[in-house]
């Protein structure tokens, strides 16, 4: 199976030229584009409508450098302009539906990509420290921050249009199956 010819719209373009970016400019965000930001993560789909996620915006200097030792990899958040705390109820609990996570995940994307056409790289980090995570950001016991997201302006402009390297994708092939799993 090949893949079609990407159509020429701006979700397709967001989609396939959205990259990582873990290195930020000193300059703060627009308050509307934050503000836009978080609406996206708001606006995202959920399982029974039942929008089981906060966010906590952070963007003190300091703060963003603690948040930046809850994981081996969230040193981005130190040169981030926001980082964005994703809580939600524990989805560890007894009973938790594992929607939970999915519905996070809908609400992550649709930030990302909102920044990423703002011209405002993202990325996100996982939280190994959760206690350390509850002290900082002080979210009630019964909740859980299990990600958090980095946003800025790029440090490189050119990260924006830097094309895909080649081969960074699994093709369709070995990971589309029809009706049933096969070989």
């Amino acid at each position: 199976m090949s893949a079609p010819p990407p159509p020429a719209d701006p979700v397709w373009t967001a989609i396939v030229g959205r990259r990582a970016i873990r290195r930020f400019a000193d300059r703060p965000l627009e308050p509307a584009h934050l503000e836009r930001i978080l609406g996206a993560g708001r606006r995202a789909n959920s399982s029974k409508n039942q929008q089981r996620w906060s966010f906590i915006v952070c963007r003190d200097r300091a703060h963003l450098r603690d948040l930046a030792t809850l994981g081996p990899w969230a040193g981005h958040l130190a040169g981030a302009a926001a980082g964005i705390a994703l809580v939600t109820p524990d989805p560890r609990a007894d009973g938790a539906p594992l929607s939970i996570l999915f519905d996070l995940g809908q609400a992550a994307d649709a930030m990302m990509l909102a920044a990423w056409e703002l011209g405002i790289g993202s990325v996100p980090a996982t939280v190994y420290e959760h206690e350390r995570a509850r002290e900082l950001l002080g979210y009630p016991a019964g909740q859980h921050c299990e990600y958090l997201l980095s946003f800025g302006y790029p440090a490189d402009p050119d990260d924006l249009t830097r094309p895909p390297r080649s081969g960074g994708r699994r093709p369709l092939a070995d990971l589309v199956h029809q009706e049933r799993w096969s070989g």
